[in-house]
């Protein structure tokens, strides 16, 4: 079994970009070595099954990637969306013009650029926690969805051609949307997800059960480390966690 515990972004100064995150949130930040900062939502101590994780990791080069993989921010009422955008610009996120038009959510980017959105209140994110969904472009949402439901056991409850929504059966945690751009992805993105097998040491056996799938091993020069680098069937990268 594997459960979507967290999203990793690659930073330029993990330190500043964690602190900017969790002040906007108001999360608690933590570290499990030099160039890594940690977020948890409040009341929560990872790994809890009910609470999604946020980890900062310091490279070299952050800047040479596509934007394909985003956040969106749940909001409870007009007055929360307005609030949080408010706080997100007053910590230093600008706005974003991806030729959205006329919509009820709220483009932004944080200081490293990393773009995110602010939605308008759903019924459907009530009770999602802060993060609602983790975006990913695709060519062919079908194809990729499937793999993710396969590997995850999640519920879909939108399959079409150009979106896919998928979600924990429990009813916990973010959704995982896929939406179809063109040409698919062709760099790699600053974000990834990281999965958390159930038991832990059931690691190997849920990277080989991914392999036939359809997921590829990625070499990122990571050398020898507890968790596996994968790629999806359209090359989105995510990691394996394993006991360090």
């Amino acid at each position: 079994m594997l459960r979507l515990v967290q999203v990793n972004f690659k930073a330029g100064d993990d330190s500043a970009l964690g602190g900017f995150w969790a002040e906007a949130l108001g999360w608690k930040v933590s570290s499990e070595g030099p160039g890594v900062t940690n977020l948890e939502p409040e009341g929560f101590e990872w790994p809890d099954p009910a609470a999604f994780y946020i980890d900062f990791v310091k490279v070299p080069d952050p800047e040479a990637v596509k934007y394909r993989v985003h956040l969106e921010f749940a909001t409870a009422s007009a007055a929360h969306q307005e609030e949080l955008v408010a706080r997100f610009r007053e910590l230093g996120a600008t706005d974003v013009d991806l030729g959205q038009g006329d919509v009820p959510w709220t483009v932004l980017a944080d200081p490293e650029g990393n773009v995110f959105t602010v939605a308008e209140p759903r019924e459907t994110y009530r009770d999602t926690g802060p993060v609602a969904a983790v975006v990913v472009d695709c060519a062919d949402p079908r194809a990729v969805s499937e793999f993710w439901n396969r590997a995850l056991d999640w519920t879909p409850h939108e399959v079409t051609d150009d979106r896919a929504v998928l979600r924990s059966a429990e009813g916990v945690g973010p959704y995982l949307e896929f939406r179809r751009t063109d040409g698919g992805p062709s760099a790699r993105s600053r974000i990834h997800v990281d999965l958390l097998p159930d038991p832990i040491d059931g690691k190997a056996a849920e990277v080989d059960r991914l392999r036939t799938l359809g997921a590829s091993d990625v070499d990122l020069g990571q050398g020898e480390v507890p968790w596996t680098v994968l790629a999806d069937p359209e090359g989105n990268e995510f990691c394996v966690l394993g006991r360090g």
